[in-house]
């Protein structure tokens, strides 16, 4: 057996054309779908991020402005700042990039956007709404892993997924969307003894711990569906997964890759997030 690849950027990009045609329409209503981005400092890897997503927001007519702040901005300040932009009715979605500098509390900062304009779906009143599955906007990356299983007809209810990883941006949102589509989930994480014993049992296997090819072959079920958000930099540049892409694609039915996989599903779910909430606001 192998595995057929499910390549996210591809997915990503039939989307945004999808996307692209329906913000023309909302256009053409007088309606302008607008994120701001606030980033602090100047972490490389936070500004890449920041760049893919204003470069989709560019392709898919959403209009993106960058407020970048510098590392010594305080909380109060930045706290003013979304302020601001919650009052801002030409805003419609506020995303602050993390992580933020040590001095500024992150659920402080995630708390303090107003749950319409939460497009990153990090904001306890969205997380509730998600667990009692109300509408709601959806974490980006669990939303995009959600959606690359459905493009290739998978069939969640009924199957066991187990997740390894328990963060609050990917573990644990997307171990609650797949039991909200009917799936039996365990999670893993640092502290669980013997996980390959779980790891074997999984159906759906999602990991997101950020381990280089910590998940080898025998690890996996055979005909598993495997889902790889990890990214990691390696020796000698290279980005890799938390998966062994090589030995698991012989044994998986499904895998994602890394790069091309979960990633670019993410910017694709934020955008997303921003048309509906702009929507929203409009009705």
């Amino acid at each position: 057996m192998t595995a057929e690849i499910i390549y996210g950027d591809k997915l990503a990009e039939s989307l945004r054309l999808e996307m692209k045609s329906e913000v023309e329409t909302l256009k053409e209503k007088g309606i302008t779908p607008k994120l701001t981005v606030v980033l602090i400092g100047d972490d490389p890897a936070s500004k890449s991020y920041v760049s893919g997503k204003q470069k989709a927001a560019d392709f898919i007519g959403i209009d993106s402005t960058l407020l970048s702040l510098p590392t010594s901005t305080t909380e109060h300040e930045l706290l003013n700042t979304i302020d601001q932009l919650n009052r801002d009715t030409k805003v419609n979605g506020i995303l602050v990039q993390l992580p933020l500098p040590a001095h500024i509390n992150e659920q402080h900062v995630i708390e303090a956007i107003h749950p319409n304009k939460d497009v990153d779906g990090f904001h306890p009143i969205s997380i509730g709404r998600m667990l009692t599955q109300q509408e709601t906007f959806l974490p980006c990356t669990p939303y995009g892993i959600l959606t690359m299983l459905q493009s290739k007809n998978i069939e969640i209810s009924g199957k066991h997924a187990v997740i390894v990883g328990r963060s609050n941006i990917v573990g644990k949102p997307v171990g609650q969307l797949l039991l909200n589509n009917h799936a039996t989930v365990t999670y893993c994480h640092s502290r669980t003894p013997n996980m390959t014993e779980y790891t074997k049992q999984a159906d759906i296997l999602i990991v997101a711990v950020g381990r280089a090819n910590m998940i080898g072959a025998d690890a996996v079920k055979a005909g598993a569906i495997v889902i790889d958000v990890g990214v990691n930099r390696i020796e000698d540049g290279s980005l890799t997964g938390d998966v062994d892409f090589d030995s698991v694609k012989e044994k998986a039915s499904f895998l994602t890759p890394v790069p091309k996989g979960v990633g670019p599903m993410t910017i694709t779910m934020l955008m997303k997030n921003t048309i509906k909430a702009a929507r929203d606001q409009a009705e």
